[in-house]
């Protein structure tokens, strides 16, 4: 299945979810916030949204530093 994410088409397996995209791509869920399709989706949901062929990410990882 095709997705966009930050911009780039990445192809990743069928009926993933939020949190199991994150760690098929293996991003720490600690500091990260994430839009499908223009729409900021809540921590709590990511469980209980499934990815679609065509669908937009933004996933964006808050980094500290002084």
């Amino acid at each position: 299945m095709i997705v966009k994410i930050n911009g780039k088409e990445t192809e990743i397996p069928q009926n993933l979810n939020i949190r199991e995209l994150l760690e098929y791509l293996n991003i720490k869920t600690n500091y990260v916030a994430v839009e499908l399709n223009k729409e900021i989706v809540k921590r709590s949901q990511w469980e209980q949204t499934f990815l679609k062929e065509n669908d937009i990410l933004e996933i964006v990882t808050f980094v500290g530093g002084g």
